[in-house]
């Protein structure tokens, strides 16, 4: 974080904010919103609206929830189970049935099946490679490609693209935590720019965020000449670190004078028994990954509704070389409570036009249950769960071998589910777009292409 003032920096307002925090809700303002798309959304302003509490937007429009899976998630315990294998591959859970007659999914997930008719199951997911990152589902590419070509998280192609559609709403939020394995968290904006980069909603943000109750509106002029004084401060170096702030002062002066997007992270305004639905789950990570945070599902579809086009979160640990089945026994009723939650808030509030849900890890498990009765890497084959986006759901796309470690029919490139999420938003996933020196560049490669019989 860039700081201007040295020791002295942390001198406070009078209303009790520090400059360097002013200065990172400039960071946060930055969180994919750009001067262009910015000025798009403001003549936008107070046309097309729809109401919806939290979630009123100044217009209808298309987003993405992402839940990130770090570890890889064992498919033939959860969605794609093989009861007629062998012992030593079989596993330990019941295949049960679903709303959909004649699909069944394991016993831990009794919520999940009474919603299969607004899910589709891809159970062929291929191409995958072993790694324990969020790159491939973040980006479409594996870590090294992505570090290398600068390949950007798909979030802040959304925000390069489409921009925001609120002013004070940044259209791309990452709500993941910062996880102990760094490649699990969430990549950055790459070849586009730190304008592009995904605001995060974590920490001392969260307060930022909050305008001071009793502070009259002069007391912010400080703030507001504060401003003017970085913007004279960036004009007069050349730094990386103030890469593509120009026009963003203004939006972090009117994040510091508006609630809309505090009021969306506060979930206590729902109805305690629709975030009692969601179950809350806990902050704490599990392993070196991501919390099982329940609440983060909740605020997630407030945060569609307020205006943020893509939001991601990573979600749980699933990386089970050791006590798979323990493991599972776990956690599966949070996972299994949250995401079906997630579905049917999704098309109660008559976003599933709109909102697409995705549901995945970085690949799937080893048919063989190893001697510490876990599963391990298996990038060969791997399942994934969709909902929404106006996608015909009630499915099940591709299948598996008898022991769920190849694809048999309906191979599906995993880079295809992100050209079913671009999409679903409107945006031609092999299309060219600018990078931050001007230059043409491919958002995915050009086999990539929406699945056939979702869209």
């Amino acid at each position: 974080m860039l700081t201007l003032w040295g020791p002295g920096g942390a001198k406070r307002y009078c209303d009790g904010m520090s400059r360097r925090s002013f200065i990172r809700v400039g960071g946060l303002a930055m969180g994919g919103l750009n001067l262009p798309g910015l000025l798009e959304a403001q003549a936008f302003a107070g046309s097309n609206s729809r109401s919806g509490g939290a979630g009123a937007t100044t217009k209808r429009h298309k987003s993405v929830i992402m839940v990130y899976l770090t570890g890889g998630l064992a498919h033939q315990d959860t969605v794609d189970l093989k009861p007629d294998a062998p012992d030593g591959i079989r596993g330990e859970f019941k295949p049960i049935a679903t709303k959909l007659p004649g699909v069944h999914v394991g016993e831990l997930l009794p919520r999940t099946a009474a919603v299969m008719d607004k899910l589709a199951i891809i159970r062929s997911l291929i191409g995958q490679i072993d790694e324990h990152s969020s790159f491939q589902s973040m980006t479409g590419f594996p870590m090294g490609i992505s570090q290398r070509e600068g390949k950007p998280h798909f979030g802040s192609v959304v925000s390069r693209v489409q921009g925001p559609v609120d002013p004070v709403v940044p259209p791309f939020i990452d709500l993941s935590p910062v996880m102990q394995h760094r490649p699990y968290n969430t990549p950055g904006p790459g070849i586009l720019g730190q304008t592009f980069k995904g605001a995060r909603m974590e920490g001392d943000d969260l307060a930022l965020l909050r305008p001071p109750s009793g502070v009259a509106p002069e007391r912010f002029s400080g703030r507001h000449d504060l401003l003017g004084q970085f913007d004279g401060f960036r004009r007069s170096v050349d730094n990386a670190s103030v890469e593509g702030m120009n026009g963003f002062y203004q939006q972090a002066f009117d994040l510091l004078t508006s609630d809309k997007l505090a009021r969306a992270l506060d979930i206590e305004r729902e109805d305690p028994r629709l975030r009692d639905r969601y179950g809350i789950g806990s902050s704490k990570h599990l392993g070196d990954g991501a919390p099982m945070w329940n609440d983060q599902l909740l605020i997630a579809r407030r945060l569609v509704e307020a205006g943020a086009r893509c939001v991601t979160l990573g979600y749980g640990f699933w990386d089970t070389h050791g006590n798979n089945f323990g493991h599972l026994r776990q956690v599966m009723p949070l996972f299994d409570q949250g995401v079906s939650a997630l579905v049917e808030d999704i098309y109660a509030k008559g976003l599933d036009q709109d909102v697409t849900v995705v549901v995945w890890g970085e690949f799937g498990r080893t048919p063989k249950i190893n001697k510490d009765a876990g599963r391990d890497h298996w990038a060969r084959v791997n399942s994934a769960i969709l909902s929404g986006g106006g996608m015909k759901v009630g499915q099940v796309i591709g299948s598996t071998d008898k022991l769920g470690g190849s694809a048999v029919t309906r191979p599906i490139h995993f880079r295809d589910v992100l050209a079913t999420v671009y999409h679903n938003l409107g945006i031609d996933p092999r299309a060219f777009l600018r990078d931050k020196a001007n230059r043409p560049v491919t958002i995915l490669t050009p086999e990539s292409e929406p699945i056939a019989e979702l869209v």
